[in-house]
């Protein structure tokens, strides 16, 4: 089945659907350096770089997809600004609409997909009384969708990071109601920092290479997993800190952040998640668009893009281009893989 990415940034959603076996013809984004990294990793794909805020461009992604025969699967996650909890949520925020897209191009297609999927931080079913919510639902409806929506928490599927996401998820009526993947695990056997990241180059008298040799076995089912496909380490650069930020890290408790700090150290940053280190025994915080607040359980640094992608579910051999802030917002701004994997599994088992 073919599957068409909105919104996709390097495409770790369709990623997922992609290891599910689905066919990935088309990301679409407006992130140059993201869709240099989309193109690399997904097989025969192409990348389209559209600002889909404006309907005259949507007529060149349908294009592109009757070529091909149409989409089957239509997954988006457009822009959270609006409503996610660090953004200026501005009900007039145009961020907040670019969903209408999705069901335009649905309804411009010859034939009609057989699903479409939406997914968007938790705040957005809450969020001005639940207008987008309702507006996305009603779309749904009046596309000739079933739709079904839940917030999905990425613990439960594998995914070595607390992070919640909202998925909504629409069939077409003959296929009946959609019902989301039961999670595999639980909190007594979440998969663990240091289940993720223990087996790469502790980089404490480096500051890595590009590639860099692999210098421990996998410690984990998990590193087994993530290092299948890779002969070596991309993206694992370290970060140069200044005496005084490594001093202040060093102060911070595993698993502890600002709070335990002495008084009068780490000052200038005293925000909820400022100074955090992750916990070796626990998955790691949610992984954000930065990287100076959240710290290595052991060492004294910001994790590396790779550590992060780890935390992501993204495989070592998920190659990251761009600059290293650019790499980092790409990790931080995508759907987890395993997360996507896992719903493509179960609508896989739906429409077939």
């Amino acid at each position: 089945m073919k599957v068409l990415d909105l919104f996709s940034g390097c495409g770790g959603f369709s990623y997922g659907f992609q290891d599910a076996g689905f066919d990935v013809l088309l990301g679409v984004d407006n992130a140059t350096n993201a869709l240099s990294t989309f193109k690399q990793n997904h097989i025969n794909s192409e990348a389209f770089n559209v600002d889909l805020s404006r309907d005259q461009n949507l007529k060149q992604i349908v294009d592109f997809l009757e070529s091909k025969g149409g989409v089957d699967v239509i997954i988006a996650g457009p822009p959270c600004q609006g409503f996610s909890l660090t953004g200026s949520r501005q009900e007039n925020d145009k961020r907040n609409k670019l969903f209408y897209a999705v069901f335009s191009i649905s309804k411009m297609l010859n034939k009609k997909p057989k699903a479409i999927i939406i997914e968007n931080v938790p705040g957005l079913a809450t969020l001005y009384e639940g207008k987008a919510k309702k507006e996305i639902e009603r779309n749904f409806k009046e596309s000739g969708y079933n739709h079904n929506s839940k917030v999905l928490y990425a613990p439960d599927y594998g995914i070595p990071q607390i992070r919640k996401r909202l998925f909504f998820v629409g069939i077409q009526e003959k296929y009946g109601i959609f019902e989301f993947p039961k999670p595999i695990l639980d909190k007594t056997n979440y998969i663990t920092c240091e289940d993720a990241i223990s087996d790469l180059p502790t980089l404490e008298s480096t500051l890595g290479e590009e590639n860099i040799n692999y210098t421990s076995p996998s410690l984990s089912g998990y590193q087994e997993k993530m290092r299948e496909k890779s002969k070596v380490i991309y993206n694992h650069i370290g970060t140069k800190h200044t005496s005084l930020v490594k001093s202040v890290i060093a102060q911070v408790p595993e698993g502890g952040n600002h709070k335990n700090l002495p008084k009068g150290v780490g000052e200038s940053r005293k925000f909820n998640e400022a100074w955090t280190r992750y916990h070796s025994q626990k998955p790691s915080k949610t992984i954000d668009t930065g990287h100076r607040n959240h710290f290595h359980y052991k060492f004294n640094r910001v994790p590396t893009v790779r550590e992060n992608a780890r935390l992501q579910s993204f495989p070592d051999n998920f190659i990251f281009l761009g600059s290293k802030t650019d790499q980092y917002r790409q990790v931080g701004n995508a759907v987890p893989p395993l997360l996507g994997y896992h719903i493509a599994l179960k609508l896989k088992e739906v429409l077939q």
